[in-house]
């Protein structure tokens, strides 16, 4: 069986400048690249879920998404990290849909397809639906007060694993606590 983290895209990686499908307003957080990097030496499988409301609100299509989704990992790939997959939700929250964080449906989706031992598996995000998300899958959980984090500290309806101020600080926590 092969860990792995699943992270969330915006506010965790990148920058969260809202709904965006541009390269011009791709921001990396500094340190994030170095900490994918770190996960990835250890072992660790990168997978991204994340909510992409921007289609279904029609500020960008899914064709456009999945054009500045290809650029972005090449972007990733470029400093040597790989990321296994990218999960996305297209759904606004009223739709209520399978997907949509805080909904296991993607977690569960790649267990299978990658063979995922969850128990040594985390999941990390700037927001209470993914700390949800990964408790509901008995993964790890750190939750980060970079983009949306600081904001909805409050909001957490259950204390994850870890609180970490970035990606990085996540990163050098996991390889600590590695069994």
């Amino acid at each position: 069986m092969q860990k792995a983290v699943f992270l969330d895209r915006d506010g965790t990686i990148n920058e969260d400048v809202g709904d965006f499908c541009s390269l011009e307003k791709l921001l990396f957080i500094n340190g994030s690249i170095d900490a994918l990097k770190i996960l990835q030496q250890n072992g660790f499988l990168l997978i991204i879920i994340t909510n992409q409301t921007g289609i279904n609100k029609k500020i960008f299509s899914e064709e456009e998404f999945l054009n500045f989704n290809q650029q972005y990992l090449k972007i990733l790939s470029s400093y040597g990290v790989d990321i296994k997959e990218v999960y996305y939700c297209p759904h606004l929250k009223e739709e209520n849909c399978i997907c949509r964080k805080p909904k296991p449906y993607f977690i569960k989706v790649a267990t299978e397809k990658y063979n995922i031992d969850l128990k040594n598996s985390y999941t990390i995000g700037d927001h209470p639906h993914d700390v949800e998300m990964g408790q509901y899958c008995e993964t790890k959980t750190i939750y980060l007060l970079t983009g949306h984090g600081q904001k909805h500290l409050s909001e957490l309806k259950t204390e994850p694993n870890y609180i970490a101020k970035n990606l990085y600080e996540a990163a050098l926590w996991i390889t600590k606590n590695i069994k």
